[in-house]
């Protein structure tokens, strides 16, 4: 496609993203379906410039201001001028070729002059491209300087991570495999089963994907099921399972014994796991899609379970970095409605763990109205359940600096993650046994 008419493109397709109506990914995915004029390089193109507006909307939309011509032109231009050199290999001299060859001398010399605008004379909300609801409660957590270390991180693609399937390989052995195809790769710092690659390669063609000894998921995530401790033979529910990262990361751990329960109220989402479950060689997992928190099929199990994992509906704002548009799709009453709704799940599914059992609730939120409050009021509406410390589950599961990734009181109650500090997404989780 030449130059100028792929500048527009990118345009139209900011356009419908700037909406919020729907997920970025969704639309971009949709809106690139449709153009099958476009090449694979140009499709990635697109999709960066999408991303790094997302990341940059409000300063982007200040310096855009300052231009002529249409809104969404000035902001794509923005975009594809900001596109970072992690996107992937060449993607950024692409972007840039692209603007030489697209704009006009007066459009150059105004990009020139956006990009000089020194980051010391940039406001506040400039700087941090957040909603001002979301800036002012991570700054009530976090203090300075520690706030602005984590909008620096959340304004940046996470890496990506790969949890090795130990029913099909060794992380060692991957590690080789990863450096024959030219990948590199090094263990992640905390999870034993997790490997971070440089940059963003293609793996569907690699054999140790399409084997399933190797997954995409993040650490953090991969964390979770280790708290879990699913063991061999054992009776165990992923109460939120979606797509089915973690329930075959736990089927995993369980050695493809016992019995593992996926419950979704997503059919579609549930969907997604058979693919992954037929690559991974468990026999253990029966994917259950619920109408609700108490449907009867819940109801039925209730006192019989070993481990539930309850890794709720949230916001998502623990996930930035991969998902952007989130800031500017959440709100504080949005916020609101899912604490209620994860006070509802949470209680239910507790229903589920049998006496001496192990119940974990987990977001990929950031925020403590997700997180320590909930886990709290459950606490003391549920005094059957005895609260566990992260830090020493975390050591007994070989989890590398356990006691670094707790947060909350001398045993370090609570899991809690932080992109600016872990490298992970942002996670939190709290662990009870039920007393017998």
């Amino acid at each position: 496609m030449h130059p100028k008419a792929l500048l527009d493109t990118c345009a139209e397709l900011l356009g419908q993203v700037l909406t919020f109506e729907h997920p970025a990914d969704a639309v971009v995915a949709r809106f690139l379906r449709a153009q099958r004029q476009l090449g694979p390089r140009e499709r990635a193109l697109l999709g960066d410039a999408v991303y790094a507006v997302l990341r940059k909307k409000l300063l982007l939309e200040q310096l855009a201001r300052s231009g002529s011509g249409p809104l969404a032109r000035r902001l794509a231009i923005l975009g594809l001028a900001a596109v970072p050199d992690e996107a992937g290999p060449g993607r950024q001299g692409r972007a840039r070729e692209l603007l030489q060859a697209a704009l006009s001398p007066a459009e150059q010399q105004w990009l020139a002059q956006c990009e000089a605008v020194p980051a010391q004379d940039l406001l506040a909300p400039h700087r941090h491209n957040l909603p001002q609801w979301l800036a002012e409660a991570l700054r009530a957590q976090l203090g300075e300087p520690d706030f602005w270390q984590l909008a620096e991180a959340l304004g940046q693609a996470a890496p990506l991570d790969l949890r090795v399937n130990l029913l099909k390989a060794r992380r060692e052995q991957v590690l080789k495999e990863l450096e024959q195809a030219g990948i590199q790769a090094q263990p992640t710092p905390h999870s034993p089963w997790g490997l971070r690659v440089a940059g963003k390669p293609s793996l569907a063609r690699l054999p140790a994907f399409a084997s399933g000894a190797i997954e995409v998921q993040d650490e953090g995530s991969q964390l979770l099921a280790l708290l879990l401790d699913a063991r061999r033979g054992e009776m165990v529910a992923d109460f939120c399972a979606g797509a089915g990262g973690k329930t075959l990361a736990i089927g995993a751990a369980m050695r493809g014994t016992g019995r593992l329960y996926a419950f979704d109220v997503s059919a579609h989402r549930l969907e997604g796991l058979k693919p992954r479950l037929a690559r991974s060689g468990l026999s253990n997992v029966y994917p259950v899609a619920i109408a609700h928190e108490r449907d009867e099929r819940i109801k039925r199990l209730a006192g019989k379970m070993d481990r539930v994992l309850v890794d709720a509906p949230c916001s998502g704002l623990g996930t930035l970095r991969r998902s952007p548009d989130l800031k500017w799709r959440q709100t504080p009453q949005t916020v609101a409605e899912l604490a209620r709704l994860q006070t509802a799940i949470l209680a239910s599914a507790a229903r589920l763990v049998k006496p001496g059992g192990r119940l974990v609730y987990a977001t990929c939120s950031l925020l403590p109205d997700e997180n320590e409050a909930i886990a709290q009021a459950f606490g003391a509406a549920h005094e059957d359940f005895a609260p566990l410390p992260v830090a020493g589950l975390l050591a007994q599961a070989r989890v590398a600096d356990a006691p670094a990734l707790a947060s909350g009181g001398e045993g370090g109650d609570f899991l809690r993650l932080w992109p600016h500090r872990h490298g992970t997404d942002g996670f939190f989780a709290a662990v009870w046994q039920r007393r017998g």
